[in-house]
Parts: C-alpha cells; sequence; structure tokens
C-alpha cells in the first residue's frame, strides 16, 4: 500500500494540464482588464465627439 501512495503522490501527469489552465486563466483575466479599461476611454472619446458634432 505504502508504494501506491508514493507513486500516487509523485505523479506529475494532469500537471501540464494544471498549468496550462492557470496560464489561460491569467491571459483571460488579462484580457478582460484591458477590454474593460480601453472600453472606458473609448467611450469618454465618443462622449466627446458626440458633444462636438451635435448642435
Amino acid at each position: 500500500m505504502p508504494t501506491a501512495v508514493t507513486a500516487f503522490i509523485r505523479d506529475e501527469t494532469g500537471a501540464t494540464a494544471v498549468e496550462y489552465g492557470l496560464m489561460v486563466a491569467l491571459i483571460s483575466t488579462a484580457i478582460v482588464i484591458v477590454v474593460a479599461a480601453i472600453g472606458v476611454s473609448m467611450a469618454t472619446i465618443y462622449q466627446n465627439i458626440a458633444e462636438t458634432i451635435s448642435p
């Protein structure tokens, strides 16, 4: 039984999938933050343009 537990603890076959999952989560979070920041900035720019154009 101890050898089975030791083999299970030393098994690293799922480590790569977990690492890829963490990288995808980090990149997705960064994209959401950037898009949100750009969206607010673009809304301000378009609002200024609309105020300038409107009579």
